[in-house]
């Protein structure tokens, strides 16, 4: 072996390293190129690899990590904006699905409505046809007795007084400015049913009845008369109240029971004395004659006290006299020749006590 244990070397020697159990021969020139690569990389290498480089190689390993992980945010939001989309879809189906059925729907309903204000103005139609022949029938005495032998009246007067009574009070300040229709069905139904309860009452055995079977009708008389409101449906409003209150409620004024019924109702004066400025004429007529009722009858003035001697309501009377319809006129003097009798009754008993 011409290499040595010192590592000291003759020209053109070999140099061997040990490899495994070996050794690889290496020319000198080799050794030494490689000997001064390496020198040269211990000189340079700490002027290259310096504190900036190395910041810089961590800061491209985290951007490298960072744009790895915003690859598969990246990813997973593609994921998720597909998710959504299909989501999307399947709503936007739904919601047409939807909409179809809400115009067939509404089709329906719209049809449903036509068939219901058919059925409405049938059911009217054929109610006030009905009441119109009870209201015709009501007119013969017969007619009248076989309903209450048939037992049939009560019922019909507890279905009218309701009716009746639903009807007044849908005349409300919203329909003021609607136009009045005299011969709508509706309201001819209205009119059929108050004329039967007056035909009814102008029947003895009718009075006799409500008199002393139905005080409920009585009562929702004077409540209905109660609940009309000036200017709504002005005509149909005198209409009702010339029929439906004031003339049923004087026909039942001409039996004793029932007018001293109708004059314990504490609301009744008040609403005559009310009635007695309307401005038609046959209210104030149909008014004056139930007043009239309630003067001659002596127990009444017993029950009502002093209201009748009230000098506004004999002031009122008094006006009407110079009214220019006949009938009017003569009823309001009749009236007011019966208030001053009272009057003067009633200072007699208080000069004789």
């Amino acid at each position: 072996m011409s290499a040595s244990l010192s590592g000291k070397s003759l020209p053109g020697a070999m140099v061997k390293t040990r490899k495994q159990d070996g050794f690889v021969r290496v020319r000198k020139r080799d050794l030494e190129k490689l000997t001064t690569e390496v020198m040269q990389l211990r000189e340079f290498l700490p002027k290259v690899l310096n504190k900036d480089l190395i910041e810089m190689l961590h800061k491209a390993r985290a951007a490298q990590t960072m744009k790895d992980h915003l690859v598969q945010d990246q990813e997973r939001l593609r994921q998720g904006c597909l998710h959504l989309q299909s989501c999307l879809e399947t709503v936007q189906s739904e919601c047409q699905k939807e909409r179809e059925e809400k115009l067939l729907l509404r089709e329906q309903l719209w049809q449903s409505g036509t068939e219901l204000q058919q059925q409405a103005d049938f059911c009217s139609g054929l109610g006030s046809a009905a009441c119109s022949l009870l209201w015709s029938s009501s007119a013969r005495e017969n007619t009248v007795t076989h309903w209450l032998a048939d037992g049939k009246l009560e019922p019909f007067l507890a279905v009218a007084v309701q009716t009746l009574e639903s009807f007044v009070r849908s005349l409300d300040e919203e329909v003021k400015t609607q136009a009045e229709d005299h011969n709508s069905k509706e309201h001819q139904f209205v009119l059929a049913l108050a004329g039967t309860i007056t035909n009814i009452a102008a029947v003895t055995c009718g009075r006799d009845f409500l008199s002393s079977s139905a005080h409920d009708v009585l009562d929702t008389l004077v409540k209905l008369l109660q609940l009309m409101k000036p200017g709504v449906f002005p005509k149909l409003k005198v209409y009702v109240e010339q029929w439906l209150m004031l003339m049923a409620l004087y026909n039942i004024s001409i039996n004793v029971k029932g007018l001293k019924y109708i004059s314990e109702n504490p609301g009744l004066l008040p609403l005559i004395w009310k009635l007695l400025d309307d401005g038609d004429w046959e209210v104030c007529l149909h008014s004056l004659r139930l007043l009239q009722s309630m003067l001659l009858e002596e127990e009444v003035p017993i029950l009502l006290g002093s209201s009748l001697l009230n000098p506004d309501l004999k002031s009122r009377v008094s006006q009407l006299t110079s009214m220019v319809q006949p009938s009017l006129r003569l009823t309001a003097q009749q009236t007011l020749e019966d208030l001053q009798a009272l009057q003067q009754g009633k200072g007699c008993k208080q000069n004789s006590l």
